[in-house]
């Protein structure tokens, strides 16, 4: 195998990332409640060898009540579960830095790194959108800018809570009864813009020391942000040309803040629909597209884009949007869809089915074949460094990924054929961090 290998996230999204995936046949909705369908991805995933698995996360409904499967577990007490029946994936959680509390968040991904025996990562998100902030006592988020301010001063708080105890604080000498040691244990004293926090924090150093810090905003606030703090960025991209173009942006920020850019990486998110045949593959898709509720998809769309869709015709292009300094939403995904719907002058429903499968990640429909010589073309052009698994419909659309690509990634020697290391940071590449100095 070469030293540059892949790294593939199974991104678990209830009962599939297409959404119309509850509505198919080949799901059971009433499996959204039940802790045992996410277990049973998880291990599917880790039967594949996959680095890890990833929780999204929100604290809104998402869509509407009547035509969204709207059951979402909150994903640190739902990946504690999983951590007891996996034994070697990494297990990826997103928590908000607008609506939490680093002392709070330090604490949830420590104990979930004790758990499980070093496989705790977070996704670090700042939370667009003014329904989610109506829901903590505030009438609308914060700016953009703002919203990235309070994350740097976040992140660096939690950084510092994990680093409060060093690796050989714990004495636990019952004769003299001394069970730490002092000068071993520091606290913070932090007094900042947004945040005051004593510390140190009430958890031993990890197994890792610190988590794996996962970020996806690919604004330019998000790509300045991902450069000094991520170690990994799950990005969505149309185009080869695209993804090339932020891989190569990104890597080059990351050198700019000293960093080695090999220990950021970035992983596109791609929609597998699979079919033996491709017509198979096509039927699936078409299936899938049929499904779509065009009301509750404009809805989703116009929260997506931060932009009042509701009313304009279907068969018609999208009107003149706003520039992009306008939008205090997710940046990114505005522009994906912008320039999406601009290059190939398409009209709403078709935005709509273009969109159904992966909210802005690229859907790929096709055989075994097919999808894993899109991985490898995207791979070794630069243009990622793994994927984001989005499967259309789970478990289903994962145990095809698993079961027909996985083995052809490995044939390739693109793919590793089991663990190597028991921390997510060993399967990242990334040496688990040694105490800080004090």
């Amino acid at each position: 195998m070469p030293e540059r290998h892949l790294h593939l996230n199974a991104f678990l999204m209830g009962v599939g990332h297409h959404e119309a995936a509850w509505r198919h046949p080949l799901t059971d909705a009433a499996a959204l409640p039940d802790v045992r369908h996410f277990r049973n991805l998880a291990r599917i995933a880790e039967h594949g060898t996959f680095d890890s698995v990833f929780l999204a996360d929100g604290v809104q409904v998402w869509g509407d009540i009547e035509h969204t499967a709207a059951q979402v577990f909150e994903p640190i007490t739902l990946l504690t579960a999983i951590a007891g029946a996996t034994s070697h994936i990494g297990l990826i959680a997103t928590v908000s830095t607008s609506y939490s509390e680093p002392y709070n968040v330090a604490r949830w991904f420590s104990s979930l790194d004790h758990i499980s025996g070093g496989r705790a990562g977070w996704n670090i998100v700042t939370t667009a959108g003014d329904r989610s902030a109506q829901n903590f006592s505030r009438d609308a988020a914060a700016d953009h800018a703002e919203r990235y301010e309070r994350a740097a001063e976040f992140v660096d708080i939690t950084n510092r809570l994990w680093d409060s105890w060093d690796a050989g604080a714990l004495v636990v000498d019952k004769r003299t009864g001394v069970y730490a040691d002092p000068g071993k244990v520091r606290e913070l004293g932090h007094t900042g813009r947004f945040y005051q926090v004593r510390g140190p924090l009430n958890s031993i150093r990890s197994p890792q020391g610190r988590p794996l810090l996962v970020q996806a905003g690919s604004s330019e606030d998000g790509k300045t942000f991902a450069a000094q703090h991520a170690e990994a960025v799950f990005t969505a991209h149309q185009t080869l040309d695209s993804a090339k173009a932020f891989y190569t942006d990104l890597k080059a920020r990351v050198t700019e803040q000293g960093r080695d850019r090999d220990a950021v990486k970035v992983l596109p998110g791609i929609v597998p629909v699979l079919g033996a045949t491709q017509a198979e593959a096509d039927r699936l898709a078409r299936e899938l597209d049929e499904l779509i509720v065009p009301v509750r998809a404009v809805r989703q769309l116009s929260e997506m884009i931060g932009v009042d869709l509701t009313g304009h015709p279907l068969d018609r292009r999208l009107p003149q949007l706003p520039p992009v300094q306008r939008v205090n939403g997710a940046k990114s995904r505005f522009e994906l869809v912008r320039d999406l719907a601009e290059r190939e002058r398409l009209t709403l429903r078709q935005i709509l089915s273009r969109l159904g499968g992966g909210r802005g990640h690229q859907v790929v429909a096709g055989t075994p074949d097919t999808i894993t010589d899109h991985i490898q073309t995207w791979f070794e052009q630069g243009a990622a460094d793994g994927f984001n698994v989005m499967p259309p419909l789970l478990p289903h659309g994962l145990e095809q990924f698993v079961e027909t690509v996985v083995p052809r990634l490995r044939d390739r020697g693109l793919f590793r054929t089991h663990y190597t290391g028991s921390t997510l940071r060993d399967h990242y590449g990334l040496s688990n961090l040694a105490p800080a100095a004090v």
